[in-house]
């Protein structure tokens, strides 16, 4: 009759050590990133929307709109004073849910933005209603620098974010603070004021967010269903009042 013999001690702790580095090796996730790693340079996906050379695929007065020095320029001088706000808009497409990455420099009593799904105004032209990424002059208003990276909506509800807060919308309410990203005076200091300045605005679906030079500013949640918009125009603008000169260069848009 045969019988079974035990395994030696040192036989089977090798087995049980084998056995064990086969467990963990089919068990053992793939590496990954355990933290985020800074992407504030990163571009991938994003596509030039303004060739650096002309305004192809943009429309807009040119009495208040050129390319000079690789930029768009959108100037009102003392002999060419607006009645009302003027756009320079992108026909190219149309702004959903999307990455925006552009560089601003504007004049000390500039008033301008950057709207995005936004419309045209009826019989109004290169006149625009819509969400706006706000952007004034360091002397423009009181305090300076107040409008910069909020959220407002031209010719719509208005003030929808300002600069340091976050926001939610519902429909026959005033805009609700739900939250804070330092306030106005605070974020005040991610403005370059003697020079360029990068504006990255990301909206996927009601959800619009401002970063400035790497911070972000303002967030707006928008459950307003019946008065918000999910896609529309995008353009830039040049703003009733003194004589100023908006330059925006680095157009990238990124569609998700």
């Amino acid at each position: 009759m045969n019988t079974l013999r035990p395994l030696p001690l040192v036989v089977f702790l090798a087995a049980l050590a084998l056995g064990r580095a086969a467990f963990a090796a089919q068990a053992a996730p793939a590496t990954q990133n355990i933290a985020p790693v800074p992407a504030l340079d990163d571009i991938t996906g994003f596509e030039p929307i303004f060739d650096g050379k002309t305004l192809a695929g943009w429309d807009g007065d040119p009495v208040y709109w050129r390319v000079e020095n690789g930029c768009i320029v959108g100037e009102i001088t003392a002999a060419t004073i607006i009645k009302q706000n003027t756009f320079l808009i992108w026909r190219a497409g149309v702004t959903k849910d999307f990455e925006l990455k552009v560089e601003y420099r504007i004049s000390a009593q500039g008033n301008s933005g950057i709207n995005y799904r936004s419309t045209e105004v009826a019989d109004q032209k290169w006149v625009m209603r819509g969400y706006q990424a706000d952007i004034d002059g360091p002397e423009k208003n009181k305090p300076p620098l107040r409008h910069t990276g909020q959220n407002y909506e031209e010719r719509g509800r208005t003030f929808l974010g300002l600069r340091g807060q976050i926001t939610r919308l519902e429909e026959g309410k005033k805009p609700a603070i739900i939250g804070s990203l330092g306030g106005i005076e605070d974020t005040k200091a991610f403005i370059n004021n003697d020079g360029w300045n990068e504006l990255h605005i990301i909206a996927r679906g009601n959800i619009l967010m401002h970063i400035l030079n790497g911070h972000l500013v303002s967030v707006v949640i928008d459950d307003d269903a019946k008065n918000r918009r999910m896609d529309g125009e995008l353009g830039v603008q040049v703003h009733v009042g003194p004589p100023m000169k908006i330059e925006y260069r680095n157009f990238l848009l990124k569609k998700l």
